[in-house]
């Protein structure tokens, strides 16, 4: 599975690549607001912080298809790692449909149905971003379904863009371990949620332990000298 980072900090994104297992990231005008720079400032400085061929995802404002279609062109040229993320509605459908033949590729979001799934494939959305946590939110326990449907529909259609399955809206871990088991095929994930799968209560345990099994073993052995 690869992990995008949904984050527009700079400082975070360093980490995250830093770590060796970042694939790429997602922003939003809402993210990037709270940085307080200008957005295709800090969409063209991720990208060179990430490094060539990673995917970045930058969304459009507009909601009318003509307006959207302008500015989806618009973003496409701020570095050629962009991926225009677009909403799952009648216009979105419409500017990926007319863009995508023009080499413009899309991350599709908001999407929260197998149906919408198939719109935003047969469109051309090279990433199909399922959101789960707002699904978990009303208790409802289809998110993971929906997840290994859409999975089992891009590998049994052809689509225009060989789409991928991402998982959007993260909330902990969990959701992201049943992200694994539906076979998706992207997490995009907040940095604090990053963080917290480095930890388990016996990770901690175990190396507690050997430090001191290590600092026991230097004191008798300083002992015995």
């Amino acid at each position: 599975m690869k992990f995008f980072v949904d984050t527009a900090n700079l400082d975070q994104i360093k980490q995250a690549n830093a770590w060796g297992i970042l694939d790429g990231v997602t922003t939003n005008p809402s993210l990037i607001a709270t940085e307080h720079v200008p957005y295709k400032h800090r969409v063209i400085e991720i990208c060179e912080v990430v490094g060539k061929g990673v995917p970045v995802s930058a969304e459009c404002i507009e909601s009318d298809a003509d307006k959207m279609l302008e500015e989806a062109r618009g973003i496409a040229k701020w570095h050629p790692n962009v991926y225009v993320k677009v909403p799952m509605t009648p216009a979105g459908v419409e500017v990926m449909t007319k863009l995508t033949p023009e080499g413009i590729r899309f991350n599709c979001t908001l999407i929260f149905s197998l149906p919408q799934a198939l719109l935003a494939c047969k469109a051309g959305a090279s990433f199909i971003s399922f959101f789960v946590g707002r699904i978990d939110d009303m208790g409802s326990g289809e998110a993971a379904q929906n997840i290994a449907d859409a999975v089992e529909m891009v590998n049994t259609y052809d689509f225009p863009q060989d789409p991928e399955i991402l998982v959007a809206s993260i909330r902990g871990p969990l959701q992201i371990v049943e992200s694994i088991r539906a076979g998706a095929h992207i997490c995009t994930i907040p940095f604090k949620t990053m963080e917290m799968l480095f930890h388990h209560p016996l990770t901690d345990i175990g190396i507690d332990k050997f430090n001191k099994d290590y600092q026991k073993a230097l004191a008798e052995a300083k002992t015995s000298a």
